[in-house]
């Protein structure tokens, strides 16, 4: 006999569903980070014209364009949003 699956309903938060202590911000961190990340597809720019036009190191463009979000404070990604608008 196989048991049936367990499913659990999201609270519509990943990150509070696994717990973590930090939930929300990382959850608004996701957010602004793929709002910018949108954008800057959308634009076609290399990895070496965003560094330039955000200001920051080509290496810490590699990890925005990977989705790695938690690299950078709320705050960064506010600011690379309001510049991309």
């Amino acid at each position: 006999m196989t048991q049936e699956p367990v499913f659990e309903e999201s609270s519509g938060n990943v990150f509070a569903d696994l717990s973590l202590e930090d939930a929300d911000e990382l959850f608004t961190r996701g957010k602004i980070g793929i709002q910018v990340l949108s954008i800057l597809k959308q634009r076609g720019l290399k990895q070496r014209e965003i560094s330039q036009f955000l200001g920051i190191p080509q290496p810490e463009v590699s990890h925005l364009m990977k989705g790695e979000f938690q690299r950078f404070s709320e705050g960064k990604l506010l600011t690379f949003l309001k510049g991309l608008k």
